[in-house]
């Protein structure tokens, strides 16, 4: 049996640049600038004594993808079937059944359109997709677990054209399925395909044509493109299974490269930028700090991980704040890091599995920040307010919002990504979609 590595609906990805939206929506993986801040105010500093006050559910199949909410509408995928995909599945077993991509309404939870799809599953952890709906200019883009890339009417759900990377590309679908978020840049839609000498394809956002395609990969891991701005140009970065890379967002060329190799290809977090500095990493020791060049497209390698230092989270993005990083830590601690050296100044298993908890393979939590504090929504179905700082951490309250419905590593978990806009929280488990309120 392999270890940790066996679960992944890797989430990962970075800005939308050129992307307007209204303040209380929430476009894409991560929010309006997939940096995991969460801008609306008049939110709750805690709970109420009768915890979290939910306004709607809605039932919804299985997936680990999370949900969107533009406009008044909240977009998520699934996957129907009647078999029993739900346990600690391993290996590649086929499992037939159907995709979906369905549209509610944001204030009572009533479905108004769905898309689905027939969809054989032959990957571990079949539970459903990987992926964010990224919603843009009145189309709505979707990847699904086996390689189907959507370009749906918001509206309607109406396919305005598709892709499927296997047949277009001859990708072999990852171990864990395809996990990379669209990223919609300017008049482009990038996707991780994952093909021979097109492992990132560039499309035309409107009608589907290939802009350009790039890069060749052992696997393409499970990691998103971002762009970053750095050496005076805009670059766009994708970390596959063996070096992070840095491509002209425009054409595809390469600027530069840097060895990475992940733990059994997992590759997953984005890189963070903060200042002149990058940083990447994943499971156990692949970790690297870089710093960018100010003159042009290049870096110079600061410092590479080690088993005592740095940060090496599984299924999700730390964030940087202050030249700290805070992530959940493999084998599943809340952990600060000073990205300076690479020290861990402190951890804790409290927000991640709960107080007084060990820590657990492959834990998770995901953080976004709201003014001065975090949310953290983990594996157990708590959401968590914390402030978290180089010296400490420090909860504010905690809630139950779902149940988790699929199993990990002998324990009950929900990994989802959750959306926050409208002052609320929108969030889904293997059974339902949910909307909580956080408003003061």
């Amino acid at each position: 049996m392999i270890s940790t590595f066996r679960i992944l609906m890797a989430l990962t990805a970075l800005p939308l640049l050129g992307l307007t939206v209204r303040a209380d929506d929430w476009p894409q993986w991560l929010g309006p600038n997939r940096d995991s801040v969460w801008a609306e105010s008049g939110i709750i500093d805690s709970f109420p004594k009768d915890g979290a006050k939910v306004l709607w559910r809605a039932k919804v199949s299985g997936g680990y993808g999370g949900p969107a909410v533009v406009g008044g509408k909240v977009y998520l995928m699934d996957y129907v079937t009647d078999a029993d995909n739900k346990g600690e599945i391993y290996e590649r077993p086929s499992f037939k059944g159907q995709e979906r991509v369905l549209c509610f309404s944001a204030d009572k939870g009533e479905k108004l359109w769905e898309h689905k799809y027939d969809c054989t599953y032959t990957i571990s952890f079949p539970n459903g997709p990987r992926v964010t709906p990224t919603v843009v200019d009145g189309k709505v883009y979707t990847v699904g677990a086996e390689g189907n890339l959507f370009c749906l009417d918001a509206n309607k759900g109406t396919v305005i054209w598709s892709k499927d990377f296997k047949k277009d590309y001859k990708a072999k679908t990852p171990l864990w399925g395809f996990c990379g978020h669209p990223l919609v840049d300017g008049k482009k839609v990038i996707v991780i395909t994952g093909g021979e000498n097109a492992c990132v394809v560039a499309f035309n956002k409107d009608d589907g044509k290939e802009l350009w395609k790039s890069l060749n990969a052992e696997e393409p891991g499970y990691s998103c493109p971002s762009i970053i701005e750095a050496g005076g140009v805009r670059q766009l970065l994708v970390w596959h299974a063996s070096s992070l890379n840095s491509l002209n967002p425009e054409t595809g060329e390469k600027h530069w490269a840097v060895p990475l190799k992940a733990e059994y290809k997992m590759s997953i977090m984005i890189p963070r930028k903060f200042g002149d500095q990058l940083f990447v990493s994943g499971i156990y020791t692949a970790a690297v700090l870089l710093k960018l060049a100010s003159d042009k497209p290049a870096v110079t390698e600061v410092w590479r991980g080690k088993k005592t230092n740095a940060l090496y989270p599984v299924n999700m993005t730390p964030f940087i704040e202050g030249g700290y990083a805070y992530g959940v830590n493999q084998p599943g601690a809340l952990t600060a890091v000073k990205l300076e050296s690479g020290e861990r100044v402190w951890e804790t298993t409290e927000p991640v599995t709960g107080k007084g908890s060990k820590p657990a393979d492959s834990a998770t939590a995901f953080i976004v920040k709201n003014g001065d504090r975090f949310f953290l929504f983990n594996e157990l179905g708590e959401l968590v307010i914390a402030k978290l700082t180089p010296e400490k951490y420090q909860e504010l309250g905690r809630a139950k919002i779902l149940d988790p419905t699929n199993k990990a590593f002998g324990r009950d978990v929900v990994w989802s990504h959750p959306a926050f806009a409208n002052k609320c929280i929108f969030v889904r488990n293997d059974k339902e979609l949910v909307c909580v309120s956080l408003a003061k």
